[in-house]
């Protein structure tokens, strides 16, 4: 299967089931890896409207809003998902997204 068909697959699955949180951040996931940082920021808009994320979709909403030039926003996804990493007990994503965020603010 390529890359394009895995993606035109998701869309498919997203279209018939809109609430699968699990299928957006699928979703979302392929739309980066395919170069579509937009589609991809909305997708996993949509996923953290859905889940109690542990902070990995936090961290790469970061990511994808720096890609973009959105460097305030990525801000924000960082913050939130140290909060997140931290209130599911994983220091260690919490470190890493701090790292990111303090390099990011140099």
């Amino acid at each position: 299967m390529t890359a394009s068909d895995r993606l035109a697959a998701l869309e498919r699955m997203v279209r018939n089931r809109p609430d699968d949180p699990r299928l957006r951040f699928g979703l979302a996931l392929e739309y980066l890896n395919a170069g579509r940082p937009e589609d991809g920021v909305r997708e996993l808009r949509l996923y953290l409207d859905r889940a109690d994320d542990e902070g990995n979709a936090w961290g790469r909403l970061g990511a994808a809003l720096l890609d973009l030039g959105r460097d305030d926003e990525a801000r924000t996804a960082y913050r939130t998902g140290i909060e997140a990493a931290l209130r599911h007990g994983h220091p260690t994503m919490a470190e890493e997204l701090r790292e990111t965020l303090e390099n990011l603010d140099g």
